[in-house]
């Protein structure tokens, strides 16, 4: 199924996001207004808000209070994708120039900061203090998990409870919040959310791990931006690991680690990236996600039989199958 048919139902209403989220962009300072209008033309896959209008659907639909909390999540993750390029030194997001490759880093973080700011207003206009909470709360646990994430940079001593724990906050979190808030915002029973919060938190975790195999498999045009970018920044996600433990001797990945010469990078990006691709590594690690996603279903049978729980489940299969 099309990623449009899993959004059918809430379809219009992501039009009105998308509206909501131009007005941000419409500011005093013409100097924000280019930097916002810029950063928020990137094609995505707006999956994280649909996930908030979907789980919204699901018991009582309060379009006053959903659209400004899944534009509030859409706007916190490009922060987060913002001051990611601008850590990394990025150059290219989605096919496109990254804003600190034409601005600055300067500029960029300083971009990602009022991106959060607004985010958090938008998420205020919900009226609702736990929704508000949970926002605060997943801001401190991405912000975590970057910052984990930095200090682990070219560190081979990580386990794979590290990488877990260090995707839960980078990633899956963002999706538990887009989850769970939808459904406290259509006031869900308490067992309802707990369930679509563990959906989007699993959910969450499978895309990750998708994506961190697709930064060996996938090619430069599909995923928008140059593969290998997670070796090259030092940063070990389970390809990685599974190759050190596969290859424990020689290892292009240990030698990229330890060895600070930059001319050898591109070679040992290029070898790991070879063998990684010529063995049984993606498989396993596609099994790793297929189980997160099955994970994320497992406790959606106590919703409502409705469409839109198929459409839940359908969208969790997706982003296993998914190439960029």
């Amino acid at each position: 199924m099309p990623l449009g048919a899993m959004y059918s139902s809430v379809e219009a209403d992501l039009i009105k996001v998308e509206n909501l989220l131009k007005t941000a962009g419409e500011v005093d300072s013409q100097h924000v207004a280019k930097l916002l209008s810029y950063s928020l033309k990137g094609v995505g896959k707006r999956i994280r808000p649909a996930l908030t209008l979907l789980c919204g659907q699901l018991y009582k639909y309060n379009l006053d209070s959903l659209l400004p909390m899944a534009a509030s999540v859409e706007l916190m993750h490009t922060a987060t994708l913002v001051h990611d390029d601008a850590i990394d030194n990025s150059m290219v997001r989605r096919g496109r120039s990254t804003v600190n490759s034409i601005w600055g880093e300067e500029k960029a973080i300083l971009l990602g900061d009022y991106l959060f700011a607004k985010a958090g207003d938008l998420c205020t206009d919900t009226g609702n203090l736990g929704v508000v909470k949970l926002f605060t709360q997943t801001l401190e646990t991405i912000s975590a998990g970057e910052i984990d994430q930095s200090f682990g940079a070219f560190n081979l001593d990580q386990t794979y409870d590290d990488y877990i724990r260090r995707i839960s906050g980078k990633t899956a979190s963002l999706f538990a919040l887009a989850t769970e808030s939808g459904a406290i915002l259509s006031k869900s029973p308490p067992e309802a959310v707990t369930s679509l919060r563990d959906y989007g938190f699993n959910m969450g975790i499978a895309f990750q791990i998708i994506d961190d195999i697709l930064d060996y498999i996938s090619t430069e045009e599909e995923m928008g931006k140059p593969i290998g970018s997670d070796l090259v920044q030092g940063t070990l996600t389970l390809p990685a690991m599974l190759l050190l433990q596969k290859y424990p001797d020689d290892n292009p990945v240990k030698r990229l680690f330890q060895n600070k010469d930059e001319a050898d990078r591109p070679r040992d990006v290029a070898r790991a990236i070879a063998m990684v691709r010529n063995s049984e590594i993606v498989q396993e690690c596609y099994q790793v996600a297929s189980d997160y996603s099955s994970r994320a279903c497992s406790g959606l049978n106590i919703l409502p039989d409705i469409p839109t729980r198929k459409a839940l489940i359908e969208l969790a299969m997706y982003v296993i199958r998914r190439r960029k």
